[in-house]
């Protein structure tokens, strides 16, 4: 066995089987972590009470729990526990897999979304658009296939931003599920030269390689916010309080409930603002991005939240929606259905997804079911989860077909899609679902898109300028189109 490298610690990790790469200190044969292996050390090395996943000197622990990396922060104004939750007052529902089901419950939950679905008459419009700012890029042959088929879907959700006349100066752009912020990205491209541009980037993980820093024009704000959608309160973000733009929410396959939680928090405010509030604070400016968490006390912050002018959300992994953040509960109840139903059909919706693959028409004993990885949230792959259930396909495919599955699962991904559209009329929002890019690009191509009411009368009524638009923009519900969508 081969000695450690000169300067390296001594320790030999019988898991990963080599030596510790860790360096040592002068005249030391072992580094802070395996000290305790060193004949006549000091103190001995215990495990960090607050993550067990790390040891520190037993003297020091008093000094390490102090800036322990995971020790309890304190919370910034904007956070608020589960400000975005929902009402949270529904009885908790048993998860009931779709193998666990008999085969008479199968065909009843077929029969209710059958029968939930034939009074929408909602149809998918195909509207592939693209947009100017990533032309050169998306004729750059050094981008690959995975980085080409990102462009795309990028370039039209800003085209469609564009018809909607979203895609403007004064604007604040609220990008969730953010992850490098390569949308951001675009959206700052596109506006570079317009005026009093502000983008938020909220994200709940630690990102690495993301792009904030490139962006240091005057005049333009990036911030990002580590942060749950679930706790944040925008109307106690400073930098939406410093100059009150209007804000247009954004998202890149938000996936499942995080839809929600994003339209709760953008069109859902339980407070109201109090004549005699005083006004927040200005900062001096210095140049850097202040500490969202010093710059104003709560009570300043208290208050609505910014007016909401559109917001453009790619939808995805509805197989990940929970009953207890969905919008449209009662657009549910009203057909009859409930948390049981919309657990199923939340399952049954990956079938539009995973129809595709291979199925065992006649199944023998030797076969193994195709397992399908859940997607993690790599620096390069904003991509929708493709994550399945296996067994719950396989439980299906004694009585219901391929493309049968695939037909079912749109059509579940359009129930729950609905009810979002029934929450934004509610709030008086316009709502509209659109197929954005092809399923070549990929499979969970629709967009969501929705502008209040009273802008969307002014643009029917505005003549067509300047871009290219579609010929024919279709209402969110037509007579007798449902059947469109099942044949697709």
């Amino acid at each position: 066995m081969a000695a450690p490298l000169p300067g390296r610690c001594a320790f030999f990790v019988l898991r990963k089987k080599r030596w510790c790469k860790m360096i040592v200190g002068k005249g030391k044969r072992f580094c802070g972590e395996h000290a305790a292996m060193e004949e006549g050390s000091g103190s001995r090395r215990m495990v960090c009470p607050l993550d067990p996943k790390h040891t520190v000197s037993e003297d020091k622990l008093e000094k390490h729990l102090k800036k322990c990396n995971s020790r309890e922060k304190p919370k910034p104004v904007f956070y608020v526990e589960n400000r975005n939750a929902g009402s949270g007052d529904e009885a908790t529902t048993e998860q009931v897999s779709l193998s666990e089901r008999s085969r008479t419950e199968l065909f009843c939950l077929l029969d209710k979304l059958t029968a939930a679905c034939k009074g929408l008459q909602c149809e998918l419009e195909e509207k592939v658009l693209s947009h100017v700012a990533l032309q050169e890029a998306l004729e750059n042959p050094k981008n690959g296939e995975s980085a080409h088929k990102h462009l795309r879907q990028q370039a039209s959700i800003l085209a469609h931003m564009a018809v909607l006349g979203l895609l403007e100066g004064r604007r604040c752009f609220v990008e969730f599920g953010a992850g490098r912020g390569k949308l951001s990205h675009w959206i700052h491209e596109a506006l570079r030269d317009e005026p009093e541009l502000q983008v938020l980037l909220v994200e709940r993980s630690s990102t690495r390689f993301k792009v904030d820093g490139k962006h240091t024009d005057e005049g333009v704000e990036f911030e990002r916010l580590q942060i749950d959608i679930q706790h944040l309160d925008l109307g106690r973000v400073p930098l939406l309080r410093r100059k009150s733009l209007p804000v247009v929410g954004v998202g890149k396959h938000l996936c499942g409930a995080a839809t929600d939680l994003a339209l709760r928090c953008l069109l859902e405010n339980p407070r109201s603002r109090e004549a005699e509030e005083p006004p927040p604070k200005r900062l001096k400016s210095t140049g850097l991005s202040p500490d969202p968490a010093q710059t104003c006390s709560p009570a300043e912050l208290g208050g609505p939240a910014p007016a909401v002018i559109g917001l453009t959300v790619a939808l995805c992994c509805h197989h990940r929606c929970q009953w207890s953040h969905y919008v449209g509960k009662d657009f549910f109840t009203q057909r009859g259905l409930g948390a049981d139903e919309f657990s199923a059909f939340c399952r049954m919706s990956s079938w539009a997804t995973c129809g595709l693959r291979p199925t065992n028409q006649n199944p023998t004993p030797t076969n193994q079911p195709i397992k399908y990885e859940e997607r993690q949230n790599e620096p390069n792959q904003r991509e929708e989860d493709a994550h399945e259930p296996a067994e719950d396909a396989d439980t299906m495919n004694e009585f219901l077909g391929s493309s049968e599955r695939q037909r079912m699962g749109r059509l579940c991904k359009l129930l729950i899609d609905c009810g979002r559209l029934h929450f934004l009329k509610n709030k008086g929002f316009t709502g509209r679902l659109s197929r954005y890019v092809s399923s070549e690009v990929t499979l969970e191509n629709v967009l969501l898109t929705a502008v209040p009411e009273e802008a969307e009368a002014e643009e029917e009524a505005r003549p067509e300028e300047g871009e290219v638009r579609p010929a024919e923009t279709q209402p969110i519900c037509n007579s007798n189109n449902i059947q469109n969508e099942l044949n697709r």
